[in-house]
């Protein structure tokens, strides 16, 4: 079987780093480009901790492509607060071989999506959905021509985590997350629900440190100052690694428990714009819009990404 084409749109981010890392070491996944974004912290930062990453996973054959340096509508709120001035502190990451791309991320992602067979290209979000949501807009007919959008934010049960009601990648840009939840694309979402469960442990870190590559190295390093950040929040020294749990669906789907439900975007409330009302009860009889991902089986998960991390240099 070939592998499965993917666009890994992005703000990196340590969280960020671990699920393109873990792609990149996964036969199953072709990564077709990183496309970057405004979010955790600002474009030019996310543009070059791409090819920073890329670079250290011996890929920087990946092209890499600058797209929307802030949201459709509000103004932009980054999170030096959890990833350090950088987005990836904590690491000492290679210089890039290889410039950015000339072409802007939401061209790249309407032409790519337009020029490929339909349903072969499956987009997965880590970041504010602006480029994907801009790229609908701009033009509808990739819509129905893409397999799946998965996508890293939301959540319902476990309220939010940039406010009390909604999670930082959707509260950044919640147009956008409307107009991809809204768009009638397959969309699978990996909330904070899942990604509360799927907590890196100190002695999954040290088993990552052991591989001895400077790719494991560097991305325990990074994840030891990220585990810094939410510490009042959890009660063990094991930490949430969000992004990765993207990677973790489209190698082993398995893993998640999921549902169909209706997920709208709240739009107009200044107290819970940004939230993700998730249908799980079905009580509104809306169109079922979502894969929704509830949690995941944390051992299998975090077996897989440290084994995928073992295939890079």
């Amino acid at each position: 079987m070939s592998p499965r084409k993917i666009i890994i749109d992005t703000d990196p981010g340590q969280d960020d780093a671990f699920a393109i890392l873990f792609a990149l070491g996964s036969p199953e996944l072709e990564v077709v480009a990183l496309t970057t974004v405004g979010g955790n912290v600002p474009l030019a930062l996310t543009s070059r901790n791409a090819l920073q990453i890329a670079e250290l996973a011996g890929r920087s054959d990946v092209p890499v492509y600058a797209g929307c340096s802030r949201p459709m509508v509000k103004a932009l709120k980054t999170a030096e607060y959890v990833h350090g001035p950088t987005g990836i502190d904590g690491c000492v990451l290679p210089e890039p071989t290889k410039p950015l791309q000339d072409k802007h991320a939401v061209n790249f992602l309407v032409d790519t999506l337009m020029a490929a067979p339909e349903g072969e290209i499956t987009v997965c979000t880590l970041g504010p959905m602006t480029n994907l949501g801009m790229a609908m807009v701009m033009e509808p007919r990739i819509i129905p021509r893409i397999r799946e959008v998965v996508l890293m934010g939301g959540g319902f049960f476990e309220g939010g985590n940039a406010t009390p009601a909604a999670e930082f990648n959707i509260w950044v840009d919640p147009h956008a997350a409307s107009v991809v939840l809204d768009s009638g694309a397959p969309v699978t979402m990996a909330g904070i629900d899942c990604t509360y469960t799927a907590q890196m442990t100190p002695e999954w870190l040290q088993q990552l440190r052991t591989l001895g590559t400077r790719s494991a190295i560097e991305a325990a390093n990074m994840a030891d100052f990220y585990r810094q950040y939410g510490s009042h929040k959890f009660p063990t020294d094991a930490r949430p690694i969000h992004d990765a749990c993207v990677t973790g669906y489209l190698l082993a789907p398995h893993l998640y428990e999921q549902k169909q439900c209706n997920v709208t975007v709240e739009l107009m409330s200044p107290e819970t714009i940004g939230m993700t009302v998730v249908d799980w009860w079905h009580v509104t009889g809306r169109r079922k819009n979502c894969n929704v991902l509830r949690r995941i089986d944390a051992d299998g998960f975090f077996a897989l990404m440290l084994e995928r991390l073992g295939n890079l240099p």
